[in-house]
């Protein structure tokens, strides 16, 4: 996916005439901590709430300040990916993103990057998950998907998680089906690691939530 699928019409950009008031009042409305400042096509920069606060400025036009305005961005062609890791990076709620002219397009917000983790997760569909655990040497993803399909079994998502000072890897796999007998018992056969399975909702409920939650750490929410 490119950045340009995510971009937000609903995120109002700031002219240099707004005051920063408005941009509180803004922030405020569609619950993000930055806004970009934009005239007519051009970019700016990004202002923060931190900024408006820091100069006392609410009450003037955030051009009457000589701010060191941060000015990040994504054109419209870079992969999604790109985008999570400058919002993680910089610790941003939006990013905006230019076209190849560098005019202004819009911006990505935190809120789309959760929406469409979720939809990699493919956490609105029925099915159960098969956590693995295993050397990074042994990692595999073709006989991962082998041994699942050899079973008429269809990989809805899989997610790899390396923990920290750990040589090992987690596979978290979504599978389309509850019963998953037949595919812990293949995996038992190749010599697989089942570190977990979850097969009922409350059971998926909590793995889910753990991963959101995960995901919203690594973008500092």
């Amino acid at each position: 996916m490119l950045t340009k699928e995510l971009i937000s019409d609903t995120v109002p950009s700031l002219k240099t005439t707004d005051t920063g008031s408005r941009a509180l009042s803004w922030m405020d409305i569609f619950k993000v901590s930055h806004l970009p400042i934009v005239k007519e096509k051009e970019y700016l920069g990004l202002i923060s709430d931190k900024d408006i606060y820091d100069l006392n400025m609410a009450d003037e036009p955030v051009c009457n300040h000589g701010l060191s305005l941060i000015s990040p961005f994504v054109t419209d062609s870079q992969p999604i990916y790109d985008a999570i890791a400058m919002i993680a990076q910089l610790k941003l709620t939006i990013l905006p993103v230019l076209n190849n002219e560098q005019e202004y397009l819009g911006v990505i917000t935190n809120t789309d990057i959760v929406h469409y983790f979720s939809t990699l997760l493919a956490a609105d569909q029925p099915g159960g998950i098969i956590v693995l655990e295993l050397h990074i040497n042994d990692y595999s993803l073709s006989q991962i998907a082998q041994i699942v399909e050899s079973n008429n079994v269809k990989i809805l998502s899989l997610y790899v998680h390396s923990p920290k000072d750990s040589t090992k890897l987690e596979i978290i796999i979504k599978v389309n089906t509850l019963e998953l007998t037949s595919v812990l018992q293949t995996f038992s056969r190749y010599d697989y690691n089942i570190k977990a399975t979850f097969n009922k909702d409350d059971e998926m409920e909590s793995i889910y939530s753990s991963r959101y939650e995960a995901f919203l750490r690594y973008l500092n929410v």
